[in-house]
């Protein structure tokens, strides 16, 4: 891999592969408060409104804040560099929440987490965007979107025998300290590739030792047009860029709907268990782990049928009419689960729940990236996120957290249930935008597509 303009095809994937690895660990230590929640309550004696506090706004303000200002910097910096540093951030920051002994600590433990996070998608998504060409851009990002159920069931498995074995203060460091050794990985063996190596237009899947002539001059050019750091446009010029796309309006409304019911069921679905069907920790852990790694599934198939079928009938909606198909079919399954008196039946409705909820999460990340032009894509990653974490990470857990506590007085321990029950209904709401931004998506995509064009050669004034 002399050739410094392209990297093999066995290398992407490895490279897929370790950015997968860091995505796992991200999500291991995001998921692993939610299993834990029980115990540090009755340790700490924390209501529900401080426990989706810590899961939620504490958390989601700072990661989606810096999110922007992180991915302007992965725009015009060594993305490889800023996501190793930001790795080792968050496994330390995860490890310190077990030395917390009140809700001050654990939340400033908490806040030190979601700044190290930060600095995780932007830079992988716009990294992946250069490893694959468009054609199968989404296929890669929903195999690095499988990081969330499989950091999810190793979090949540790990959490839940951690808690009835270890006590949930050596369960933060059993998860923390690992990270710094992916941290060192993606330090050591991940390459840099030049921005915009995918999108040359004769040379979607390039070799380094089989490169026409022509390509190579291509190349060259991308590379002079999108490697100096004085061409990345500030964030505010991204997002008036994205804003002013119709289709992405409602893929962001319709991401963080959904993200609010989905992350406000992950952080309280192990509370559920316990409280409503009285699991043990190890039981809660051990089930919902299955639960969410059953989820990659549906994580893989939503990008994987967006490419498949978008690529056979040459109709670019199906990048939304896949997740709303998802989001409607969701519906009346979350209320059987959280309804329903049967522990084992609540679970098992929980795993087709679980595939369905990853769907959008593959077509979501490539349809941004595809809105954008080159030197914009970490921002614009960084802004789908921050609409949907402020949104679903940041309101979902807090506010139903907050309505737990409400109903409390009235339903006892069942209080998470119905409110829980009460966020499924938003889910319906995302489908509505995915079905609107689906009528332009297929032009905004033309117009950015036409765009890029133009800023990559050499004699544009673009």
């Amino acid at each position: 891999m002399n050739n410094k303009t392209s990297f093999s095809k066995g290398y992407r994937y490895y490279a897929l592969a370790v950015l997968v690895i860091g995505y796992v660990v991200n999500f291991v230590d995001r998921q692993i408060l939610a299993v834990l929640l029980e115990p540090i309550r009755k340790d700490l004696l924390f209501n529900d409104f401080q426990l989706g506090l810590l899961g939620g706004l504490a958390f989601a303000v700072f990661y989606a804040t810096l999110g922007i200002p992180i991915a302007m910097l992965a725009d015009r910096k060594s993305r490889v560099k800023i996501l190793a540093a930001a790795m080792a951030v968050w496994s330390v920051m995860t490890a310190l929440c077990g030395l917390a002994t009140n809700f001050f600590w654990l939340l400033l433990a908490r806040i030190g987490v979601g700044v190290g996070e930060a600095g995780a998608s932007p830079p992988s998504h716009s990294l992946i965007s250069d490893y694959f060409p468009v054609s199968t851009r989404a296929t890669a990002l929903s195999i690095y979107a499988l990081g969330i159920p499989i950091g999810s069931w190793i979090g949540t498995t790990i959490g839940g025998w951690g808690a009835d074995n270890l006590g949930w203060r050596a369960t933060f460091f059993l998860v923390g300290l690992p990270g710094l050794l992916v941290a060192a990985l993606v330090a050591l063996t991940l390459r840099e590739p030049p921005r915009g190596m995918s999108d040359l237009p004769h040379s979607p899947e390039p070799e380094p030792n089989n490169i026409p002539q022509r390509d190579a001059l291509e190349t060259s050019n991308v590379t002079a047009a999108n490697n100096t750091a004085g061409d990345a446009p500030r964030w505010q010029e991204v997002f008036t860029y994205l804003w002013a796309k119709r289709s992405f309006r409602h893929l962001s409304i319709a991401a963080g709907l959904h993200a609010f019911v989905s992350y406000g069921a992950t952080n309280w679905n192990p509370s559920f268990l316990n409280r409503v069907h009285d699991l043990s920790y190890t039981e809660t852990g051990y089930w919902l782990g299955m639960v969410y790694f059953i989820g990659a599934i549906g994580t893989f198939l939503g990008g994987f049928l967006g490419d498949q079928i978008s690529d056979k009938t040459g109709e670019k909606r199906w990048y939304f009419w896949i997740p709303a198909a998802s989001l409607i079919a969701m519906v009346p399954l979350q209320l059987w689960a959280y309804l329903d008196s049967n522990a084992m039946t609540a679970i098992a409705v929980l795993f087709p729940i679980s595939i369905l909820s990853g769907m959008y999460l593959g077509p979501a990340f490539a349809m941004t990236q595809g809105l954008v032009t080159l030197r914009m894509r970490a921002v614009a990653a960084a802004i789908l996120l921050f609409v949907l974490n402020l949104i679903g990470m940041g309101l979902g857990p807090t506010l139903v957290g907050v309505l737990s506590d409400v109903l409390m007085p009235a339903t006892g321990e069942d209080s998470i249930r119905y409110a829980l029950c009460a966020s499924v209904i938003l889910n319906a709401w995302s489908a509505v935008h995915f079905l609107i931004g689906a009528r332009t998506l297929a032009q905004d995509l033309a117009d950015s597509d036409e765009l890029n064009k133009k800023l990559t050669n050499p004699g544009s004034t673009v």
